[in-house]
């Protein structure tokens, strides 16, 4: 069950513990070839099928910062922060769990982990903790963002 809004929530429009849960995404042969050509990356494992045969996954695995690209199209499509987003602050405590194959669809759960007001900037940050889960609900990465986002306008 995926969570769509209609626009953005502004920082005060958070709650601490508040779920939202994107709709999947099938990663694809050209999403690895694309992201290889723009970020250089043409480890074998990902890119070369016979290569990959012989290694520990038996096949190829889709670059683990594609995934996480993905995860924030993913988060975006929601809505949850389309014009309110301000920065994209940090990324803390990231882990990748669990390889990604071609064809295997991809989802986020969200969960809203911290909120920290900051009246001088008029917005907050909102520290969210990513879970990116496989077809199988099986979670191939996870960790914190931080954003900061607009505080609601007085009137």
């Amino acid at each position: 069950m995926s969570t769509l809004l209609s626009h953005g929530l502004y920082f005060e429009e958070f709650s601490l513990g508040q779920k939202i849960v994107t709709l999947g995404r099938t990663v694809t042969e050209s999403d690895v070839v694309t992201f290889a050509g723009l970020s250089g990356d043409y480890n074998q494992i990902h890119t070369d099928a016979e290569f990959s045969k012989n290694t520990p996954f038996g096949q190829r695995v889709a670059h683990g910062l594609l995934v996480l690209s993905i995860a924030s199209g993913l988060a975006m499509r929601t809505g949850f922060i389309e014009g309110t987003t301000l920065a994209f602050r940090e990324i803390n405590e990231w882990k990748f769990t669990k390889p990604v194959f071609l064809g295997d669809t991809v989802h986020v759960v969200m969960e809203i982990k911290e909120l920290k007001a900051l009246p001088r900037l008029k917005a907050g940050a909102v520290t969210i903790e990513l879970d990116v889960r496989n077809q199988r609900d099986e979670t191939s990465m996870k960790g914190l963002w931080t954003v900061l986002v607009a505080s609601k306008p007085a009137g």
